[in-house]
């Protein structure tokens, strides 16, 4: 028996974050009855965006060239860079204009609990990176959540110890916060206010 076309489109619904079942239902019946127009629109962009966008061979965000924006840019500050957990955190990092340096995207968050460690998120690649003797401050803008705090911790460790100048975003951001969840006006302060990094 075939599954059901409205249940596979419910079902795919839910990948998104914050979307339960009643949600998924909500959105797939409003997409099929009064959004088709929009739903064609949003079925193209997505599958637009997996043909086309990769990571970005230097700072690993989201980009349809070899290199993003940011890093092809000459009059970014290559001195500076900071270090983010996901493409969205650097995108809300560069809304707030504050910030002319460089970037390097994580692919998560350290969480020993589920197994994942500095390997599986890049920090080799960063170590690589902050240490190719350009870069002279590393700013660390990972989340003020308790990953995001033991990931700061052990990178900070690790680039302190190599004689690099290590930064923190200022605690304007509210602990247990995700940067998604700080305003911008906030999250600008935080970047102009960093301090030593566990110092």
């Amino acid at each position: 028996m075939r599954p059901d076309r409205i249940q596979i489109l419910i079902d795919a619904l839910r990948v998104l974050p914050g979307v339960g079942p009643k949600s998924a239902q909500r959105l797939a019946f409003t997409l099929l009855q009064n959004e088709r127009e929009g739903a064609q629109t949003l079925a193209d962009a997505i599958s637009d965006a997996l043909t086309h966008l990769r990571h970005c061979e230097k700072c690993h965000t989201l980009t349809d060239q070899p290199l993003c924006n940011v890093c092809a840019n000459p009059k970014r500050n290559d001195a500076l860079l900071c270090v983010v957990q996901s493409p969205m955190d650097q995108l809300l990092i560069e809304q707030t204009m504050t910030y002319n340096g460089l970037y390097f995207v994580l692919m998560g968050k350290l969480n020993p609990l589920d197994g994942v460690g500095p390997k599986d998120i890049g920090i080799d690649a960063l170590l690589k990176r902050a240490t190719d003797g350009i870069v002279n401050e590393v700013i660390l803008a990972t989340h003020f959540t308790n990953e995001g705090e033991l990931t700061a911790h052990h990178i900070a460790e690790q680039l302190t110890s190599r004689g690099l100048q290590v930064t923190r975003l200022a605690k304007g951001v509210p602990v247990g916060s995700e940067l998604e969840q700080v305003d911008l006006g906030t999250l600008a302060q935080a970047m102009t206010g960093r301090r030593g990094a566990f110092s």
